[in-house]
């Protein structure tokens, strides 16, 4: 093996500055004003930011309302057609095309996220009355009457009712027990 081979190449050098090979090397490299620079280094290569750290170039932000520029120019195109495409996709319904009479009942009628729930819980006055209302709840999910899903956000109800329960019982017993300490005072 040739010892010419081993050898480092030498670094492209101006006015005896060592200049970066590549673009992304400047953040170290002394900029030469007289040198015009590659297109694509930008300001954080030369260390430079574009705004201070912690402002932005548009403090106030998107105004709220606005809309995005596609969004407008499909309102602009569809604009005066939303009867005619509405028509057109009852007819291919009709026709049994079953992606327009997917759209169409999913305009009809969307999906429900939640139900009314017709579930009687027993009385909660006290936190140990939590337990009565999570014991009837296992049992109307055993009996079929709720799904898993909505005894699951009746559980948390319940849950996070008996820790108010247990907040005010504590403040009840707290201010009965300062009471009794404030009157035993000479």
């Amino acid at each position: 093996m040739p010892a010419a081979s081993a050898k480092r190449r030498p670094r492209h050098t101006s006015k005896g500055i060592e200049l970066p090979r590549r673009p992304h090397d400047c953040v170290s490299a002394v900029p030469d004003p007289s040198r015009k620079l590659h297109k694509r280094v930008g300001r954080r290569a030369l260390g430079r930011r574009p705004f201070e750290p912690g402002k932005s170039g548009n403090p106030e932000g998107r105004p709220s309302g606005s809309r995005n520029r596609a969004t407008l120019a499909i309102d602009a195109l569809l604009d005066g057609e939303a009867e005619t495409l509405t028509r057109k996709a009852i007819v291919l319904a009709k026709a049994g095309d079953m992606q327009a009479l997917k759209l169409c009942l999913d305009r009809i009628m969307p999906p429900r996220k939640d139900r009314h729930v017709a579930f009687a819980l027993p009385a909660m006055n006290k936190p140990a009355d939590a337990a009565k209302g999570l014991s009837a709840i296992v049992a109307a999910v055993a009996d079929g009457q709720l799904t898993p899903s909505e005894a699951a956000e009746l559980t948390r109800l319940v849950e996070s009712f008996a820790r108010v329960l247990e907040t005010v019982d504590h403040e009840e017993r707290l201010r009965a027990l300062e009471g009794k300490i404030g009157n035993g005072k000479p």
